[in-house]
C-alpha cells in the first residue's frame, strides 16, 4: 500500500458554482472556503501530513478587480477570524508564491500567520498565492547562480525540505496543470473530478485515497 504524504489541490469550479445556483462568482468562493476547512480536518483524519491548495496563481490578476479585491479580503478575514482555532488544531501555515503584490495590511496578517503556526505539528497546510510554477523555478535557477543541478534547484523551491505531492486532486472538469507545482509534480498520480471545488466532499477525497493505495508506482523501476 503507497504511503500518502503530500496532496495538492487545484480548487477549480468556485465561481461557476456561483453562478449555477443563480448567485455572484463571489458566493461561489465565500462557499468553497467552507470545502477547503472540510478538507483540512478531514486531512487530519486521515492523517495526510502535508496539503497544498492552488488558492490564486499569478494568472489571476487578469480577472475582474471586483473580484480580485473580494478574494483578498476573504483570505484576510478568514485569518483574522480563524487563527486562533488553526492554531488550537495543529496545523501549520506556509505561503507559497510572491507577496509583495499585497496590500501592506494582508503581508502584515499572512506573516503573523505563517509565524503563529510555525511549530505546530499535526498538519502542514500550503497555501499557493500569486503563485506561478514557472516563476518558481526561474527564481530558484536565479538562486542556484552556477551551480545549477537538481539538488541546488530544489532547495530552493518552496517545497524544499517537503516530500513532492503523491497525488494531485483538480475539481472542475478541466484536465491540466495550470502553472501549478510544474516541477513538483513529476511523477505524482493526478486525479480529475468533474465536480466543482464547491460540491467536492470528504468522501470525494476517501475515494482518491484508497485508488492511490491500489496503484503500484515504479519510478521507473520494473
Amino acid at each position: 500500500m503507497n504511503a500518502l504524504k503530500h496532496v495538492a489541490f487545484i480548487m477549480d469550479g468556485n465561481g461557476r458554482w456561483g453562478k449555477k445556483i443563480g448567485k455572484t462568482r463571489n458566493h461561489g468562493h465565500l462557499k468553497g472556503v467552507e470545502t477547503v476547512k472540510k478538507i483540512v480536518k478531514a486531512s487530519i483524519k486521515f492523517k495526510i501530513p502535508i496539503i497544498t491548495f492552488y488558492v490564486f496563481s499569478s494568472e489571476n490578476w487578469k480577472r475582474p478587480k471586483e473580484e480580485i479585491n473580494y478574494l483578498f479580503k476573504l483570505i484576510k478575514n478568514y485569518f483574522l477570524k480563524e487563527i486562533n482555532i488553526i492554531d488550537k488544531q495543529g496545523i501549520k501555515i506556509n505561503i507559497f508564491g510572491e507577496v509583495n503584490k499585497f496590500s501592506s495590511n494582508l503581508k502584515e496578517i499572512l506573516k503573523k500567520t505563517v509565524k503563529i503556526t510555525e511549530k505546530n505539528k499535526v498538519i502542514t497546510v500550503n497555501l499557493a498565492i500569486n503563485y506561478g510554477s514557472k516563476k518558481e523555478i526561474l527564481n530558484s535557477i536565479k538562486k542556484s547562480k552556477k551551480k545549477i543541478s537538481i539538488y541546488n534547484l530544489e532547495k530552493n523551491l518552496y517545497t524544499r525540505r517537503m516530500p513532492n505531492p503523491d497525488i494531485l486532486i483538480r475539481t472542475g472538469g478541466y484536465q491540466r496543470l495550470s502553472n501549478f507545482m510544474l516541477w513538483q509534480l513529476a511523477y505524482t498520480e493526478l486525479f480529475f473530478s468533474k465536480k466543482l471545488w464547491p460540491d467536492f466532499t470528504t468522501f470525494d477525497l476517501l475515494k482518491i485515497i484508497k485508488k492511490f493505495e491500489k496503484i503500484k508506482r515504479n519510478f521507473g523501476k520494473i
